[in-house]
This record gives C-alpha cells, structure tokens and sequence, in this order.
C-alpha cells in the first residue's frame, strides 16, 4: 500500500511541477488557421473587406501571443516581439511558399493547378508547416516548432525537422516515408521523392549542436528509397541521386549515382 501511495504521490508532483503549456491540438490549429489566412483554396474565406483580412491576421498574432505566454519554457522570451516579428514575417513566408506550390505544379505531370496543389498535395502542407515552424525556430521558440512538424508529420508521412536550412522551390512528390534531419542544408530547386533519409550517420548525444546531416546543393534530385547521411556530405548541384542510393560520403556537381540491383528473371509462363 505505502508503494501505490508514493506512486500516487509522485504522480500529483509531477502534475504541480509539469509545465503549463496548450494544447498540441490547439498549437496545431493556430498554424492550421494562419495557413487557412495565406490560402484561401485550403478553406471557404468570409472576408468582406481588406479591413476584414488585417482583422484575421491581428486575432492570430494574438492567438500566437496567448500560445507563448502560456508556455513556460517561453517565459524567458519577448512574446510580444516574437508574435509580432512572425507577423511581420509572414509575407516574405509566404512567398516562398508559392516557390514551393510552383516546383510542384512544375514537377508533377499530374497536378493539374496550383490551387490543386495548395488544396490537396501532402508535400506542399508538410512543407508549408515547416517553414512556419522555422520561423520560430529561429526565434528561439521551445517545443512549438517540433510540436508543429510532428504535427505535419503524423498527418502527412513527411518528417521534416524545423531547424532545417531549406531553400526555395522544395518539390516533394508523394513524399511518405521521407526524413529531413535538424540540422540538414538544402537549396533552392531540389526534388525529393518519397522514402529519402537525408540523417545522421551517428546519433551519440555528444554530437547535438553539431553539423550531423547532409548539405545538398541547387537543383538536386533525389529519387526514392535514397538515404543520405553525414554532416560532411556535400551532394554537389545539379547531381542526380537514383533510389535506393547509399550514400556517407561527398559527391561532385553534376554527378549521377544509381544503385544497380542484381536482379533474376525467371519464365513463368505455364507448360504447354
């Protein structure tokens, strides 16, 4: 009994000393709704007026202001700043989010518009979520932003940390399965299929605030089931990765690395 009573005991600690912090649920739908605000195409829009839209906009810089205040791990930060930086943020955002709609659009014979894109494609909402979060991020927000991308990913299959570097025009096409680790470089024109691992090639805790994943380069692709690893992996612009690829070690611009399965072919055509 004394056991069950210390247990009981530790519990109801932990609930005193847990910090206050919202919902995942709610963090979840304030970036959800700020996505509504940017695309219109993801959600039937009332706005009578433009007094109506900077109206929308102020509600979520102060929903993003209550978020942070109620987060303790926050209570070192200038919330109101950084509600208000983001905001001040969001056009430039956004505009690399249309980079983003439009590789896809550019990239995949079967999307058929941008506003299919934006309403439909999990990769553009994973990457949306992401850029969203890396602002954050670099505000030195604590736990949102990875609240947000797993979040993305739980919905999507699209694991994307959000203190990694991305640049412009990100195409990922179905994109299940994929990783981006924290601290991977991209830039700007990469494709990215589903299934790539762009990871560490070790996970010591030692190695945390340290370049542990890969750097690709402009205008990368990356077809499906490749993994990449290593901070010091550098995949030159312009390289093709084919699927499947191993890789733990740096490659030049302009170079193509396929896997060549050894495959067997057998007749199964029935005796006549």
């Amino acid at each position: 009994m004394e056991k069950i009573n210390d247990f009981y005991q530790h519990i109801f600690q932990k609930q005193l000393e847990v910090q206050d912090m919202p919902s995942n649920t709610r963090i979840a739908d304030w970036a959800k709704h700020v996505l509504h605000l940017l695309f219109p195409e993801k959600h039937a829009a009332t706005f009578l007026n433009v007094e109506d839209v900077r109206k929308a906009f102020g509600e979520a810089e102060e929903e993003l202001l209550a978020l942070l205040q109620k987060t303790k791990a926050c209570s070192h930060c200038d919330n109101r700043l950084i509600a208000r930086e983001f905001f001040e943020s969001l056009p430039d955002i956004y505009q690399i989010m249309l980079t983003d709609a439009q590789a896809i659009m550019e990239g995949d014979p079967a999307a058929k518009s941008i506003r299919e894109v934006i309403r439909v494609y999990p990769g553009f909402t994973a990457i949306c979520m992401y850029r969203i979060a890396h602002q954050l991020w670099l505000a030195d927000v604590p736990l949102i932003p990875r609240i947000l991308t797993e979040h993305a990913h739980s919905k999507t299959g699209i694991d994307i940390h959000p203190g990694a570097r991305i640049g412009t025009y990100l195409y990922i096409d179905h994109g299940t399965g994929l990783v981006i680790g924290e601290t991977s470089i991209i830039g700007d024109h990469v494709k990215l299929y589903q299934g790539v691992t762009l990871g560490a090639l070790s996970v010591e805790k030692s190695m945390a605030n340290t370049q542990r994943h890969p750097i690709i380069e402009d205008y990368v692709i990356i077809y499906a089931g490749a993994t990449i690893l290593g901070g010091q992996t550098v995949i030159g612009h312009h390289s093709v990765i084919g699927g499947n690829v191993w890789l733990t070690s740096s490659i030049d611009p302009y170079t193509t690395v396929y896997h060549q399965p050894n495959s067997k072919f057998i007749d199964s055509k029935p005796l006549a």
